[in-house]
């Protein structure tokens, strides 16, 4: 995979320079729109209530403060198709299915509902290209930059990596592109595999 970035190491983004960058750039975005790739299975969230119910072992309790998110996520879509764009997200997903991925399919679901369309992969589709190494969490904003996540030991996301050469923003943002249209919907995969899953104990 990281052939595709020609060699280019990118710049590094302090986490208050990335979300700076980021925010500016969002909502300014062009055709082909919003790309992500997630491709690892487990991450931690300590600024998301949700995600803090959840690794507490609260379950039920962190199912309902995403419930009670729903609002947001339908005004945060809205303002997403009034500019004209779109994103879209391909989830890599291992079975056993982690107990942090069960929480974010939750989550991607509902964004699912309300526009920011997800699909599915198994990590069949992706082992080829991670030769050297697992696939990185990168994402694409039209054809002006692209950002790699970068998260420390504990999974926390610390910093981010970004990359403005057109040419290689749209070779990256093609091979998401390729995956996700090899992927299955979200909707159907979370209701054959984690509909039914019991609440997992936390992490």
């Amino acid at each position: 995979m990281r052939d595709l970035f020609a060699g280019d190491p990118g710049e590094r983004l302090s986490l208050a320079e990335y979300w700076a960058d980021f925010e500016q750039r969002f909502w300014a975005t062009a055709a082909p729109g919003f790309w992500k790739l997630e491709r690892q299975q487990t991450f931690k969230e300590p600024g998301d209530d949700g995600w803090q119910a959840f690794a507490a072992g609260r379950w039920t309790e962190s199912l309902e403060i995403l419930d009670q998110r729903r609002t947001e996520f339908a005004s945060y879509y809205r303002r997403i198709a009034e500019r004209g764009f779109h994103t879209r997200r391909v989830r890599v997903v291992e079975k056993p299915i982690t107990p942090y991925l069960q929480w974010e399919l939750h989550v991607l679901r509902l964004r699912h509902e309300y526009g920011g369309l997800t699909r599915v992969v198994g990590p069949d589709r992706v082992c080829g290209y991670e030769v050297s190494g697992p696939l990185p969490e990168i994402y694409t904003l039209g054809t002006d930059v692209m950002y790699e996540a970068i998260y420390d030991d504990n999974g926390v996301l610390a910093a981010a990596q970004r990359w403005r050469d057109r040419d290689l923003v749209v070779r990256c943002q093609r091979f998401v592109a390729d995956l996700y249209r090899d992927g299955e919907p979200l909707d159907e995969f979370f209701d054959r595999e984690v509909a039914s899953l019991e609440p997992p104990g936390g992490q």
